[in-house]
C-alpha cells in the first residue's frame, strides 16, 4: 500500500483532494502536531490502513523531532496504546 505525503497529511489514492484513506495534521506549539482526522473509506475499512497511516506519521514525527497531540479519537487510542509510540506522543 502506497502511503503518500501530502500538504500536512498522508494519504492514500491518486491525489490529496480524493484520497481513499487519509491522516492530517495541523501544527502545534513549539515541536509538534496536531493529529485533527483519520478516514479511511469503506473499499479499504478493516485492512489496518488506519494503523498504516499512524504508523508513517509516527516515522515521520520522529524524523523531525516532532511530538504528536492527537486530537482524532482513533489516533489518541492508538498512540496511547500501542507502548513502541510512547516516544513521539505529547501530553
Amino acid at each position: 500500500m502506497d502511503i503518500k505525503q501530502g500538504n500536512h497529511s498522508f494519504f492514500i489514492g491518486e491525489n490529496q483532494d480524493e484520497p481513499l484513506a487519509e491522516i492530517s495534521f495541523i501544527p502545534g506549539e513549539g515541536n509538534s502536531i496536531i493529529v485533527d482526522h483519520t478516514v479511511v473509506s469503506a473499499e479499504l475499512q478493516g485492512q489496518g490502513v488506519a494503523g498504516k497511516l499512524v504508523d508513517r506519521l509516527v516515522q515521520y514525527a520522529r524524523e523531525e523531532g516532532l511530538k504528536i497531540n492527537p486530537q482524532c479519537s482513533y489516533a489518541q487510542k492508538k498512540l496511547e496504546n500501542t507502548p513502541e509510540y510512547q516516544d513521539v506522543l505529547g501530553k
